[in-house]
């Protein structure tokens, strides 16, 4: 008999839904693991970019995971980190989950939680610096694997983070099997994809573009820093 494996992507307004998605994609392929879209409610959730994801599951109702998994956010992520209930369920989860883990910036909420302190963890490009203000080991690595901690860079590197995982509980074998039926080659039309690889002119104007961003963030991190420290 297979083991099941129980997982809980965690979703709150304003998630970046690829951040989501593209674990739950990768994860919800062997017939020996279930997926739940874990909320507060059981209310539709609305993602940054505008998709109504459906919980499948609430805090109180959820059973215990195997995996729990934090999707980043835009504007979102910053009342996530903020959020008591949340924050509390993570905590609760956490305690016999196989693997906690976390897609982009969803390792902030993982360390407002009190969660990584002690780990080596990765996130999105621009917010490293930010991670590391929370008492984070920051390794700038697609994905990154401490003891049962396991995360993932930006957006797209969701995908990478939903293979590794999945080797881990169901071995290569399997994680190779479903990169074939995704037919997961990336190809990608531009080199653009990090700061080391992409023009001056294209990073100045991103950087430009994601100031006010990146400021609404410095300030929640700079919060749950000051009460961490407490």
């Amino acid at each position: 008999m297979l083991k099941t494996f129980q997982i809980g992507l965690v979703i709150y307004p304003g998630l970046v839904q690829l951040d989501a998605l593209g674990p739950y994609q990768v994860l919800s392929f062997p017939p020996n693991t279930t997926v739940h879209l874990v909320a507060q409610t059981l209310d539709a959730v609305e993602s940054n970019e505008g998709l109504t994801l459906h919980p499948t599951q609430t805090f109180a109702d959820c059973p215990q995971l195997d995996v729990l998994c934090v999707p980043g956010g835009g504007l979102g992520q910053i009342e996530a980190m903020r959020d008591v209930a949340l924050l509390n369920f993570l905590r609760q989860q956490s305690e016999q989950a196989m693997y906690v883990t976390s897609v982009c910036t969803g390792s902030m909420i993982l360390a407002a939680a009190g969660l990584l302190q002690g780990y080596k963890a990765t996130c999105h490009w621009m917010f490293q610096e930010q991670l590391g203000m929370l008492g984070v080991e920051v390794v700038p690595e697609r994905v990154v694997i401490d003891r049962n901690r396991i995360t993932g860079a930006g957006v797209t590197s969701g995908i990478d983070f939903g293979f590794v995982l999945l080797s881990q509980l169901c071995g290569v074998e399997t994680a190779k099997l479903t990169q074939l039926m995704m037919e997961y080659d990336p190809q990608p039309p531009f080199d653009s994809g990090t700061p080391e690889q992409t023009e001056p002119e294209i990073l100045q104007q991103f950087m430009s573009m994601g100031k006010p961003f990146a400021d609404a963030f410095l300030m929640v991190t700079q919060e749950v820093a000051n009460s961490l420290s407490e």
